[in-house]
């Protein structure tokens, strides 16, 4: 089988690069970047009309199988390219299962857009084009989808397991926090939650995304 994954550690395509290195996945990595053209190439919209990125094109025994979309690609490979046994960040049964759906949906809904204004806004844009008024409201925002991660946590915290979905570090935890990642510049608002930004770190410090972080 070959796996391919296309996109930039800048980008959504973190998230799958991410998912492959904590699963430990032999696959080519193309680096299509988001800018330029690259996306909008007759090759590159062949593998995805959309014209974005990520894509994964998994050659399989049973035929080429194509995923778009960044929670997709990280679902799909936990799911199909994960062990299933509790060992690494694949769904272990039906609860883990759904609670890696049910909180990579949360994600895209919930933080994605205000935690992308934050970081635009308070770090990557040139300093003459922030808005910070888009970030403070943003960060205002924020604060309803933190308090029930911080919840979540604390009851997590409760039954003695330290993550989002079960006693170790899955696709869940990894989904959440490459979004929440983006909202680190709002230091003020990330501190109104300590127990979600003490689990931030310690998955953004996971050797496989430190690695990953590290590729240029």
């Amino acid at each position: 089988m070959t796996l391919t994954i296309h996109g930039i550690v800048s980008s959504r395509a973190a998230r799958p690069l991410w998912a492959a290195a904590e699963l430990g996945l032999a696959h080519e990595h193309v680096p299509t970047h988001y800018l330029g053209g690259a996306t909008r190439t007759p090759e590159f919209l062949a593998l995805n009309p959309n014209g974005r990125l990520p894509v994964l094109v998994d050659q399989r025994p049973e035929g080429e199988v194509r995923v778009w979309e960044s929670m997709a690609c990280t679902l799909y490979l936990a799911r199909h390219h994960g062990k299933g046994d509790g060992s690494d960040i694949a769904p272990a049964n039906a609860a883990e299962d759904a609670e890696a759906l049910r909180w990579s949906f949360w994600a895209v809904t919930e933080l994605e857009k205000d935690a992308l204004t934050v970081l635009m806004h308070r770090a990557v844009m040139p300093p003459e084009q922030r808005k910070p008024e888009l970030a403070d409201q943003a960060e205002r925002r924020l604060v309803v989808p933190l308090r029930v991660l911080e919840q979540h946590l604390q009851r997590q915290q409760g039954r003695g397991h330290s993550w989002l979905a079960a006693d170790r570090f899955t696709v869940a935890d990894l989904c959440v926090a490459s979004v929440l990642n983006w909202a680190t510049p709002a230091a003020e608002l990330m501190a109104r939650f300590p127990l979600a930004g003490e689990w931030l770190q310690r998955c953004v410090s996971r050797p496989a995304h430190v690695r990953l972080r590290a590729t240029p």
